[in-house]
């Protein structure tokens, strides 16, 4: 295996610059996880404070997955203008401050309308920071030079394993939704600003370094932005991006449903089984460097695309507890790595990481937060068991569409922790 030319070669960053930049990425995903796992872990006592149906769910999570396209839309603009460190809080204190207005209009002042302007703010926060954090954790894998996307992914994992075990609890514990969720905007607003000190300032980025060296002018950086449109492996990325996105989004937002609605299990159980996907998937991903550096990207992701199908139709057609369990399990490693090898294949540039990276989190979040509403149109008319079966033809296209993630350069652990 060799080094990239643009890992060690590159940086000129400490040691300990480097780590507390990683570190500061890892608590960014968290953060994002804990939020997003907050919310979808709450829906059936929102559905039921609020008297939706299933239709009506897909409705309310569609105005939530139209803020968060925008979000994903807006957040190249947000980072040429206004750099990474000012662009990340801006989006996460939105997303505080949604998680307010649905927890209010969820549970307190029970409103669709007001639960639908929550979750715009809320998802426009989300899709914004999505891409931010993710071009900021290729360009420190990049600097590191070993493979840590998986990991930084893992931590978004961490993150709604810790919103689900607080839901669940909270939903025991007859707790609110509006106060579950203000204790959450509270605790991400004050998190983002303290991690945001470690993230370091570049140019490419946005950020001015207040130097008297001359900044590319903003019209010129989102023209060179939107020039990797172009890229026909770019899009092939975004294939394998498109459909194990769909296969992990889908189970956030329906996955706790399902469970109640298609099998006829209680709220809490419905909460308890997701957060055994998020283990599941968040488990792989700590694992998911170190077999890519092994076998390669390609093998990796065609055999989990397999792992995922598996896991899928279990889950739907088993009849047997132990089947619904098993089928969870393999449904989350099956989509679990997906979008961090989508997102390092992306960075695999020498000029136009961010760029890339920026292209291809559009495509795969577009995914992970259009497809949810598709499927409760599907499942409002054919049951939501019936529509999780579209998952499993979006997984045969992510196999087809691996060659495209192959490394230019496989990377090799350095000695930086």
């Amino acid at each position: 295996m060799t080094e990239p030319a643009s890992a060690a070669a590159r940086s000129t960053r400490p040691t300990g610059e480097l780590i507390a930049w990683r570190n500061a990425i890892f608590a960014i995903f968290f953060l994002s996880g804990l939020s997003m796992a907050s919310w979808v872990a709450r829906i059936p006592a929102i559905r039921d404070d609020t008297g939706l149906s299933t239709q009506g769910v897909g409705l309310v999570i569609l105005g939530g997955s139209i803020g968060s396209v925008l979000g994903l839309v807006a957040a190249p603009w947000l980072l040429a203008r206004l750099g990474a460190r000012a662009g990340m809080i801006l989006a996460l204190v939105t997303v505080s401050v949604g998680l307010v207005f649905v927890g209010i209009g969820g549970s307190a002042l029970p409103s669709v309308p007001l639960v639908v302007i929550g979750l715009a703010l809320f998802g426009f926060g989300n899709g914004a920071v999505d891409v931010m954090m993710n071009v900021e954790g290729a360009e420190a894998e990049r600097e590191l030079g070993r493979t840590v996307m998986p990991l930084m992914h893992a931590f978004f994992s961490f993150g709604t394993v810790a919103g689900a075990g607080i839901a669940a609890a909270a939903s025991a514990t007859g707790i609110p939704v509006s106060v579950h969720f203000g204790v959450i905007a509270l605790l991400i607003a004050v998190a983002i600003v303290v991690a945001v000190r470690f993230v370091p300032l570049r140019a490419e980025v946005g950020d001015n370094l207040h130097t008297d060296a001359p900044r590319p002018p903003f019209t010129e950086r989102l023209r060179k932005d939107l020039a990797v449109w172009g890229d026909v492996r770019l899009l092939l990325i975004g294939v394998i991006m498109l459909g194990m996105s769909f296969a992990e989004g889908s189970a956030n937002d329906w996955l706790a449903l399902a469970v109640v609605d298609g099998h006829g299990f209680d709220e809490t159980t419905g909460a308890l089984m997701f957060g055994v996907f998020t283990v599941a998937i968040t488990a792989a991903r700590v694992v998911g460097g170190p077999l890519i550096d092994r076998f390669g990207r390609v093998p990796v992701l065609r055999t989990l695309a397999v792992v995922g199908i598996a896991g899928l139709t279990l889950f739907i057609f088993g009849t047997e507890t132990w089947m619904l369990l098993v089928g969870t399990v393999l449904w989350g490693v099956g989509s679990s790595l997906g979008f961090p090898v989508g997102m390092s294949a992306a960075a695999d540039h020498p000029t136009d990481s961010a760029a890339r990276v920026s292209a291809v989190a559009i495509i795969g979040y577009c995914a992970f937060l259009t497809g949810p509403p598709l499927l409760g149109f599907i499942g409002e008319h054919f049951g939501i068991l019936n529509a999780l079966l579209v998952i499993l033809g979006l997984l045969v296209l992510s196999a087809l569409a691996a060659p495209a993630a192959r490394e230019r350069a496989r990377p090799v652990a350095s000695d930086r922790t």
